[in-house]
């Protein structure tokens, strides 16, 4: 599969979005060499504002752009964007439903060279619980274009996850992209693997390898992590023997947290969720290496595959 950056793909999409729309402006927190926010300053520097390291007072002057009629995109890394700004996001821009889109940029463990402090792996999990907050997860570039789009003509507050490392191009350039739909990927028989983010491909390669051992699995995307259809979820598992979710994030509040609520009413449904054992991040030489050690791979998902389908064990609802 070919590979193209997330953070790219946004940064462009943005270019196109304000060629199109004179209300659309851009906030940055000193980072838009990062986030790749810099591509929007370059074609229209009136309408972008570099805030320096001040989320907060970025989150509050979107606010009142939103108020005075404009569709502002702010931009940091995840971590920032979600924690630093939280206060912010909540009490102004999510409260009144303001028309804000948050970039959460390097996301997950995909700024592997600063560690912890630089690793968003409870983002999700925060901005899931905000009510009036809609939180997107792209699954490749392509996606991330359609996403960040749909954003864009989403009125009210929205939260875009982006991996700041180049990932594998799965989605097809002429397929739709809707707030709150899920997208398979691959069909299957005995297994649903849902995943969003780099793990859709991971969960990929581990139904490849299911197969080979005479299982079968369904792999679907989950991009839109809220709002989350609980009758498409319920729909999407019905005659299957188990249930695995892939995340990059803990697993604690995002993807696993929100499909075992999905499925809360069903019962002798087995359960097992492949991401970040509720632990922080820490730095390596590269990405991979991380997503190795923190088990985010799929092998990870194969075994937990295996674990459920061969009546092993596992979670049941």
């Amino acid at each position: 599969m070919s590979t193209k950056s997330q953070r790219v793909a946004y940064g462009e999409t943005l270019v196109e979005l304000g060629k199109e729309n004179n209300n659309i402006v851009v906030l940055e927190a000193d980072l838009g060499k990062s986030t790749m926010s810099c591509l929007f300053q370059n074609e229209f520097p009136e309408r972008y504002f570099e805030m320096g390291i001040a989320e907060q007072n970025m989150t509050s002057t979107a606010a009142g752009l939103a108020l005075a009629g404009k569709v502002p995109f702010i931009n940091s890394f995840a971590v920032f964007t979600s924690g630093r700004a939280y206060d912010q996001i909540r009490q102004t821009i999510s409260i009144a439903k303001l028309n804000v889109k948050i970039c959460g940029s390097s996301s997950g463990l995909s700024d592997f060279g600063d560690g912890s402090t630089h690793q968003a792996v409870e983002d999700a999990a925060i901005m899931r619980a905000i009510p009036n907050m809609t939180v997107l997860v792209p699954v490749d570039a392509v996606e991330t274009r359609k996403m960040v789009r749909a954003a864009a003509q989403y009125d009210g507050p929205v939260y875009l996850r982006i991996n700041r490392n180049d990932l594998p191009i799965i989605t097809d350039e002429d397929s739709l992209f809707e707030i709150g739909s899920i997208y398979t990927k691959r069909e299957g028989k005995d297994v649903v693997i849902f995943a969003n983010g780099v793990m859709v491909s991971k969960a990929l390669e581990a139904a490849q390898e299911l197969e080979k051992k005479g299982i079968s699995a369904k792999v679907i995307n989950v991009s839109t992590l809220k709002p989350l259809n609980e009758s498409i979820i319920k729909e999407a598992v019905k005659g299957y023997k188990a249930v695995v979710t892939a995340e990059e994030h803990s697993v604690i509040g995002g993807l696993g947290s929100a499909i075992a609520e999905a499925l809360r009413g069903e019962t002798n449904f087995p359960i097992e969720f492949v991401g970040i054992k509720d632990v922080f991040g820490t730095s390596a030489h590269n990405y991979d290496e991380l997503l190795e050690y923190y088990g985010l791979t799929a092998k990870a998902i194969e075994e937990a595959a295996l674990k459920l389908v061969g009546n092993q064990g596992g979670n049941k609802l």
